[in-house]
């Protein structure tokens, strides 16, 4: 079997991008500052970058799949500008009252990830603004977990007012990365 690969696991609105409630157009994006060198200094230290979305927009008729999919292009795109490989998006389009198994909480959407990607969950991190996010990183076994912004969290291992903050603490001389 091959070498397990450690993974940074990344909630979409509100970590990636500014949460304005059902960001779906591309004027309405804008990346949270520091995020571009956060994400460099994990892929650094040989983590691979995954999205994991909860996105009930779609399912409630906000936006269309196509919508979102035209967002997640131009992302992706970005990224790719700033040398960050995303490797793979994962969302559920889901209204919360369907109960789906992908809806963080479930596992669903880090289980198809597992299929593909043989992932250290143990070295692995997430990072969310909701106890949705920090609870699918405890449900899926995930190592390490960041909780972004003002909300009080349960259960987090690190938890940071932004990215920024979070990329200080990081890129920091006091902190090393596991090998």
């Amino acid at each position: 079997m091959s070498l397990a690969y450690k993974a940074l696991f990344l909630d979409r609105d509100g970590v990636i991008n500014v949460d304005h409630g059902y960001v779906h157009k591309i004027q309405d994006f804008t990346f949270h500052d520091r995020l571009f060198e956060l994400l460099r200094l994990f892929i650094k230290n040989r983590y691979k970058i995954f999205i994991v979305t909860n996105q009930s927009g779609i399912g409630r008729g906000y936006y269309s799949l196509d919508d979102f999919k035209r967002l997640t292009t131009w992302m992706l795109k970005a990224f790719e500008q700033e040398n960050i490989t995303i490797e793979e998006v994962k969302f559920c389009h889901h209204a919360p009252e369907l109960h789906c198994n992908c809806r963080k909480p479930a596992t669903g959407m880090i289980d198809d990830i597992l299929k593909k990607y043989n992932i250290d969950l143990e070295a692995s991190y997430m990072i969310g603004d909701k106890q949705s996010d920090i609870d699918l990183a405890h449900n899926a076994q995930i190592g390490h977990t960041i909780a972004i912004g003002e909300r009080v969290i349960d259960n987090a291992t690190h938890h940071f007012k932004s990215i920024s903050e979070c990329y200080a603490f990081f890129s920091s001389s006091s902190f090393s990365f596991r090998v």
